[in-house]
């Protein structure tokens, strides 16, 4: 009943666990793969990772790391996938709790037992099942592994393939192919740069523009200057502005390279981060599309009448959040179709005190260190250095992100879960700091 569940041993929850451990909180952490990674660990055989051959972050390594543990030196300033899992492994050998996780172990049901939760677990290479109660669970299983497909579906029908970008890991089967790549997020461009060097010819279609962000202004990662001592006190609109104006000296406008000129705010959505979409679209290797309209046999028709012949579309269209281990009826907080997800600071459901949710945001920027912080919080208030606000005042803060939510970013799925970096985490600190106060 004192230990803790962690599920999950990806980013956030061996962040978790190194946070549980420093704290001296008895914990178990629940892993189905065979490693540690999560999303980082390429070929995952927990069958949940989407990194595909090629994958770089496009945060910079001093963005990513972890406090108590910095990425070496000797790394790259945006790490391949390939670095990163080994800098996870590096980690936990450091901090010293590998044996805490049982591996190829899914949790399958988390319910409200008498003083705590009942989890139940089952061994995938023996099928046994187990359960035990815990007076706390932390859910961290990510958000970027269940596929969501274009919704609704296009009308029509559609001869050849058509796939997820959660399945996409080298360009090779694309060659000498026709392929559409839908959407305009960092997967998308990665896909549509990649699939061109190959392709016969590539599309990128998309239902409205996008900023795109280099990785690199003047000289030094992009993010050096967005996390700059000064940006870190500048409202909002100035943040905007400096950034809006950095990026039309660096590449000018983006309907000069085909690109529609994005109708929100260089703030107002999730940036698409990518060094190499704009080259391939100057040589002409990429034919940007506006949204399709519907499948057409062996092509597709786009909104402004025209029709291609294609004979893959891969659907950059983003994750559904989901917890199969939690019933909807029970967590109902967590159960929105639309990814609408309603938690106390991102981290906390008000109906089921023990019950946090890491890493479940999608920060401008890395969510590494902002699941150490949450981290952090969550062990104040599991050994009882923090106490929770009363239910009303976590439900009003929960409408007041929403709304600051609903005024800020372009509607859709995308942007349910969005944080500012630099601003979540001081919202953290001030939280435990009250919750210190509260005690």
């Amino acid at each position: 009943m004192e230990r803790v569940c962690v599920i999950g041993a990806g980013s956030s929850g061996i962040a978790a666990c190194q946070v549980l451990g420093a704290r001296g909180i008895e914990f178990d952490c629940f892993e189905t793969g065979s490693e540690i990674g999560g999303n980082w660990r390429y070929l995952n055989d927990n069958g949940m990772s989407s990194a595909y051959r090629s994958l770089h972050i496009n945060t910079s390594r001093q963005m990513m790391e972890f406090k108590s543990f910095p990425m070496p030196a000797r790394l790259p300033a945006y790490p391949s996938h390939f670095q990163i899992a080994e800098y996870f492994d590096d980690f936990v050998k450091h901090h010293g709790f590998r044996d805490r996780i049982r591996f190829r172990t899914e949790v399958t049901s988390v319910s409200v037992a008498p003083g705590g939760y009942s989890v139940t677990t089952r061994d995938r290479d023996t099928g046994e099942e187990m359960s035990g109660v815990y007076r706390s669970v932390i859910v961290a299983n990510g958000h970027h592994w269940s596929p969501r497909m274009p919704e609704p579906a296009f009308p029509g029908s559609f001869d050849g393939e058509q796939m997820h970008a959660h399945f996409y890991k080298t360009p090779e089967r694309f060659a000498d192919k026709k392929v559409l790549v839908l959407g305009i997020g960092n997967s998308a461009c990665d896909i549509a740069v990649e699939t061109s060097r190959v392709s016969s010819r590539t599309f990128l279609a998309m239902r409205r523009g996008a900023h795109i962000m280099p990785k690199y202004l003047f000289g030094m990662p992009t993010d050096h200057l967005t996390t700059s001592p000064l940006a870190r006190f500048a409202p909002a609109w100035l943040q905007a502005l400096s950034v809006r104006m950095m990026l039309r000296l660096a590449r000018g406008k983006l309907s000069d390279y085909g690109l529609p000129e994005p109708s929100h705010g260089i703030l107002a959505a999730h940036p698409t981060v990518s060094d190499d979409l704009l080259t391939r679209l100057g040589h002409g290797d990429i034919t940007v599309k506006p949204n399709l309209t519907r499948l057409d046999g062996s092509g597709v028709v786009f909104a402004d009448g025209s029709r291609e012949d294609v004979d893959v579309i891969v659907c950059c269209t983003g994750y559904k959040v989901e917890f199969p281990f939690l019933s909807a009826a029970e967590f109902p907080a967590v159960s929105s179709a639309d990814n609408d997800v309603s938690l106390y600071r991102r981290v906390v459901d008000p109906a089921h005190p023990g019950l946090y949710f890491l890493g479940l945001i999608q920060p401008l920027g890395a969510i590494m260190p902002l699941a150490e912080a949450q981290s952090e919080w969550v062990a104040d208030l599991i050994s009882g250095r923090g106490v929770l606000p009363p239910v009303p005042e976590m439900k009003a803060e929960i409408t007041a992100y929403r709304e600051r939510l609903r005024r800020r970013y372009v509607k859709s799925k995308r942007h349910t879960l969005e944080v500012d970096f630099l601003g979540y985490q001081r919202e953290l600190q001030q939280e435990r700091r009250a919750g210190a106060a509260r005690r």
